[in-house]
């Protein structure tokens, strides 16, 4: 049964498909825990940085130095103090936003202190924040600082040791801007404005004046800095480092092992941003468009390793009594789809939208999202709106797909002829093949046909896994009963008996309701069809959905529950379609036969 055949061959490829998936994407580095659990840990007991060093710094740009100057902190000897006492150590203006707090730091002008109101670690509201940036001082040191490079005509420029003065506001939001002053001893006077959205946005516009007495020629620089490497997922489909699109290089991903081998100069760009990026969140720089500047992906060793995306940008001449301007955009947030898209349209800030990891197949990805987002918004649930995405995609390939089951259902009815044809030419396989081919014509046939149902699903599959791993808005959202969080897997596991059972299973045994679901609806779809008569092809029949049930365990419930749904909305459309066509539904039948018990062929054994 050729039909049978072409169906076990794609199912098979598509079990290997799913295998070097699931060993080269999700295994390097699958976190036994849960996704809540992982981020708690990344966010709020990992590692503790080493202090702020004053070494290792790119060419031009002043040293990172240290920032702050706390009571047990010890750059010798690697220690830090807590992030409580990394705040309190500094005079600081504090921010206050719908969907930031923190503070910026004095010294330095250093946004060092930011928490996003709207996320929390686990999915319980009453977990901590997410702490997005943290002072040099104590653990997981994050920040993002700009000021300019000092040379013998300018003397002390604002840099990272500098202590600026609050001129005006006693707290950042978007309503009311703060200004911060600097006066060096040759007389130039730095006026900076720091203002924020009700987003992530913060735009840094400095005005330098010079009243020296002669011209002084600057050069500015920004930089965002990591002290010690974070933890990341580790999976190839997800890029975790530095970022950023710059000059005619575009796109560029550079991974921290990369930085640490070759640190990384692309060439001189007038448009862009570049910094560095998590899972969900990000904080980048965007240099003023038609600037020209130097971009850079650092890293240092000094006092402990450092990651950096910084800029340099031209010699920039301010003549005696004259005044120049400077702006810098500074990204620090959660990568929410609409917002980073309406900054690339609304700031002019380019392709800002690959900040967001669509992956190669964004031309599906990113449209496969905007369909569950507006799903979402009209039903009010993630899973409602990927239940509803499944019958939408339905809907698209449904005239393939009832092409494809309508050429199944004949297949069935050709079987005696098929059957006759292969008795007929049992020896000659040539005449046996030409007499096939005459039968397809006649019939009007696809032997292939069969394939196409699941061909199409399987890049449907991959570009949702990739929106329910990437994507923030599907971070901790939840369906109905156990699963409050669509991105994790099923939390549930058969072994335990779904939790009667007080104790916990290995991760490899995760074996949930809703992947049990999976498997058993793929089981029925399967049966809908003939047994294979060759007895290598029926053990694959019988055990892909176990094989299936094991695999897709590990994936985001969202995603499993897609499956689950899409394959019970294929029974529907395949059985509907065969018993119009007059082909019986072998579901029964292949089900009783599975249970009964076979017959010894050789009585005599």
């Amino acid at each position: 049964m050729d039909n049978n055949r072409n169906l076990l061959i794609t199912i098979a490829l598509s079990v290997v498909i799913l295998t070097v998936w699931q060993v080269f994407y999700m295994n390097p580095r699958i976190e036994e825990q849960r996704e809540t659990a992982r981020i708690e840990a990344e966010q709020q007991t990992g590692e503790e940085a080493p202090a702020s060093g004053t070494g290792g710094a790119p060419a031009d740009i002043p040293s990172a130095g240290d920032a702050t100057s706390i009571p047990g902190t010890s750059a010798q000897t690697g220690s830090a103090a807590s992030r409580e006492a990394a705040v309190a150590a500094n005079e600081r203006v504090r921010i206050d936003t719908p969907r930031l707090s923190g503070s910026i730091n004095l010294t330095g002008a250093r946004l060092d202190d930011l928490l996003l109101k709207d996320y929390h670690v686990t999915v319980k509201d009453d977990s901590p924040n997410i702490q997005l940036l943290n002072p040099s001082g104590g653990p997981n040191g994050y920040y993002v600082e700009s000021g300019y490079v000092s040379n013998a005509e300018t003397g002390d420029l604002p840099g990272p040791d500098t202590v600026w003065r609050l001129a005006e506001g006693e707290v950042l939001s978007p309503e009311s801007p703060v200004t911060l002053t600097y006066t060096n001893d040759r007389g130039l006077t730095f006026t900076r404005i720091i203002e924020v959205d009700e987003n992530y946005m913060f735009t840094v516009s400095d005005t330098v004046e010079n009243a020296s007495g002669e011209p002084v020629t600057l050069r500015s620089y920004g930089r965002t800095t990591r002290i010690g490497k974070p933890e990341t997922t580790g999976i190839y489909i997800l890029h975790e480092g530095l970022i950023g699109v710059t000059g005619e290089e575009g796109l560029q991903e550079v991974d921290y092992s990369d930085v640490e081998e070759e640190n990384i100069r692309p060439g001189k760009s007038s448009d862009g941003w570049l910094g560095i990026t998590d899972k969900y969140w990000a904080v980048t720089m965007v240099p003023r468009v038609g600037t020209e500047f130097q971009p850079r992906f650092y890293y240092s060793e000094d006092n402990g390793p450092r990651y950096q995306a910084d800029f340099l940008s031209d010699e920039l001449t301010v003549a005696d009594g004259a005044t120049v301007d400077t702006e810098t955009l500074v990204f620090a947030g959660a990568k929410e789809v609409n917002v980073v898209d309406a900054y690339e349209t609304e700031r002019n800030v380019r392709q800002f939208e690959l900040l967001i990891d669509w992956g190669w197949f964004y031309f599906i990805t990113k449209p496969m999202f905007y369909l569950i987002d507006w799903l979402f918004k009209l039903l009010g649930n993630f899973g409602v709106a990927i239940l509803a995405t499944t019958v939408v995609v339905k809907l698209v390939f449904f005239p393939l797909a009832n092409k494809s089951y309508k050429s199944m259902a004949n297949m069935k009815k050709m079987q005696p002829a098929m059957l006759e044809i292969r008795e007929k030419y049992a020896d000659d396989k040539m005449k046996q093949q030409q007499a096939m081919m005459e039968l397809y014509k006649k019939e009007k046939i696809n032997p292939i046909a069969g394939c196409w149902p699941i061909l199409i699903q399987i890049p449907v599959f991959f570009a949702l896994y990739k929106v329910l791993y990437v994507t923030i808005e599907m971070r901790h959202a939840p369906f109905f009963g156990w699963i409050q969080d669509l991105s994790a897997p099923d939390p549930t596991s058969l072994f335990n008996l779904f939790g009667l059972l007080p104790y916990d299973v290995p991760s490899f045994l995760m074996i949930g309701v809703w992947p049990l679901i999976m498997g058993v609806t793929m089981f029925l779809q399967m049966r809908m069809n003939p047994t294979p008569p060759d007895p290598t092809q029926a053990m694959i029949f019988t055990w892909m959905p176990v094989v299936f049930t094991f695999m897709l365990a590990t994936f985001p419930a969202g995603l499993v529950i897609y499956w689950a749904w899409n394959n019970l909305l294929s029974i529907i459309q395949q059985g509907v379609i065969m018993k119009r066509q007059g082909a019986k539904i072998e579901l029964w039948d292949n089900l009783i036969a599975l249970f009964k018990r076979k017959k010894n062929p050789n009585p005599a054994e």
